[in-house]
């Protein structure tokens, strides 16, 4: 009985982190995308660059391997990433700046308009 709960709980435990590295996966994944595009700028020109530069050297497949190296070096970044923070026990849920992630709506501040601190107070 005791071993079929701690097996339960382990496979319960795997389960999750398994779905907070494929969460933070995503997440890393589109913040890189959206707001990672200068970065990903500067990559392509360091790209273009240094498939310029290699291309004396093997002219068949110097941009194949330039590519190849900056996807490689992305999708390694975002694994890397998401491997670190799934395995320091962050959930996304506990990050403030993902209420988007999963659906909580941000709380707005109740609109003042600019006659209310001359009409609010009067009482007839």
């Amino acid at each position: 009985m005791v071993s079929a709960q701690s097996s339960n709980l382990v496979q319960t435990h795997s389960l999750l982190m398994m779905k907070s590295f494929l969460i933070w996966t995503f997440t890393l994944a589109v913040c890189l995308l959206v707001v990672g595009f200068p970065l990903v700028v500067l990559m392509a020109t360091i790209g273009c660059l240094l498939s310029i530069v290699l291309q004396s050297v093997m002219p068949a497949n110097a941009v194949l391997v330039v590519a190849g190296g900056l996807v490689m070096l992305n999708v390694m970044a975002v694994l890397i990433a998401a491997g670190v923070l799934t395995a320091k026990g962050i959930h996304p849920k506990q990050v403030k700046w993902l209420s988007w992630l999963h659906g909580e709506a941000e709380k707005t501040q109740t609109t003042v308009y600019a006659a209310c601190p001359l009409t609010c107070e009067i009482n007839q």
